[in-house]
C-alpha cells in the first residue's frame, strides 16, 4: 500500500506539473504587458462535426437502411473519406427548446441543402476558431485581428466599445477588453445564416457570443465561448477546447477561397439549362 501511494503521487506530481497553468511570467507579453497572442493556430478536434458528443458513423448524410442507416447516394462514393470520426465534444448536451430541438433534427436530417459550409458561406462566430483549418491572429496594443484561412474570413476586435452592430452580419461584430491576463470578446450582431457544426446546430439573431482566451503555455490557448440565445435555448451554455500554435518554421495561413469551388453547385443547373 505505501509502495502505491507513493507511486500515486510521482504520478499525479508529472502529470499535474506537465499539465499546470501557465507560468505569468513565461508566456509571451507585449511592450504593455499584456499576454502577446500573435502567431499560427488551430485547434485539434472533431468539434466541426458535431459540438456534442458523438459517435464514429458512415457519414453525415444518411439514409433508412435494412439493417440500419446507410450513407445517402449523394455521398456513397466517398465512402470511408465521407465517414465521421468520434468525438468527446466541447459541449455538453445542448438545452434547445423543444420546437428549436426538432429543427435541429431537420437540419441534420437536410444537411446536404441546409449546411452553410458546404456553399462555402462564412462561418460565423465561434465556428471559424475550430474549423479544420488554422487561423491567425496579428495583435499589437492598438489592434486585434483575425484571419481565416477559411473562405478568407476576417474579423477585426474593436478595442474601445462601438455602440450597438449597425448590420447583422455573418462573422457579427466583435468588442474586446482585457481581465485580467484573458482576453474577453463580445460578439453581436449576427445572422441567423450560421450553424455550430455540420449536425445541424444552429441559433437565430439574436445569438450572443463571449469567448475567452487565457493562456495556459505558451504554445496553447484555452478557449471559452459562453452561447446566449433566448429564441433558441432555455438557458445560456458553454463550449471549451484547447488551441495549439503551429510552431513549424513555415507556420502560416495559406488561401482556400472555396467560393470559386462551389459554382457548379450552386449556379451549374442555370448553365445546364443553356446547353
Amino acid at each position: 500500500m505505501f509502495i502505491s501511494e507513493r507511486l500515486f503521487l510521482v504520478v499525479c506530481f508529472i502529470f499535474c506539473t506537465s499539465h499546470s497553468f501557465a507560468d505569468n511570467n513565461n508566456i509571451p507579453r507585449l511592450p504593455n504587458g499584456k499576454p502577446d497572442f500573435n502567431g499560427v493556430w488551430q485547434v485539434l478536434n472533431t468539434a466541426n462535426y458535431n459540438i456534442e458528443p458523438h459517435a464514429a458513423s458512415s457519414a453525415m448524410s444518411l439514409k433508412d437502411g435494412p439493417y440500419g442507416s446507410l450513407p445517402s447516394d449523394e455521398v456513397v462514393s466517398l465512402g470511408a473519406v465521407g465517414s465521421i470520426p468520434a468525438g468527446v465534444g466541447v459541449t455538453d448536451k445542448i438545452p434547445y427548446q423543444e420546437w428549436a430541438l426538432r429543427k435541429r433534427e431537420e437540419n441534420k436530417n437536410n444537411w446536404l441543402d441546409r449546411d452553410p459550409e458546404i456553399k462555402c458561406y462564412l462561418p460565423g462566430t465561434p465556428r471559424a476558431t475550430y474549423m479544420p483549418f488554422p487561423f491567425q491572429i496579428i495583435q499589437s496594443e492598438q489592434a486585434f485581428f483575425f484571419a481565416y484561412e477559411y473562405a478568407g474570413a476576417t474579423r477585426n476586435v474593436f478595442l474601445s466599445d462601438p455602440g450597438p452592430a449597425p448590420i447583422d452580419s455573418w462573422m457579427g461584430q466583435s468588442y474586446g477588453q482585457w481581465e485580467g491576463d484573458t482576453f474577453v470578446i463580445e460578439v453581436t450582431g449576427n445572422n441567423d445564416q450560421t450553424w455550430f457544426d455540420r449536425s445541424g446546430n444552429f441559433h437565430s439573431d439574436a445569438l450572443h457570443v463571449e469567448e475567452r482566451y487565457t493562456y495556459k503555455h505558451p504554445n496553447l490557448i484555452r478557449y471559452e465561448a459562453t452561447i446566449t440565445d433566448e429564441k433558441v435555448f432555455t438557458r445560456p451554455w458553454k463550449m471549451s477546447m484547447n488551441i495549439y500554435r503551429r510552431q513549424a518554421e513555415d507556420a502560416q495561413i495559406l488561401q482556400f477561397k472555396c467560393v470559386e469551388f462551389v459554382e457548379e453547385l450552386i449556379y451549374g443547373h442555370l448553365r445546364r439549362n443553356h446547353e
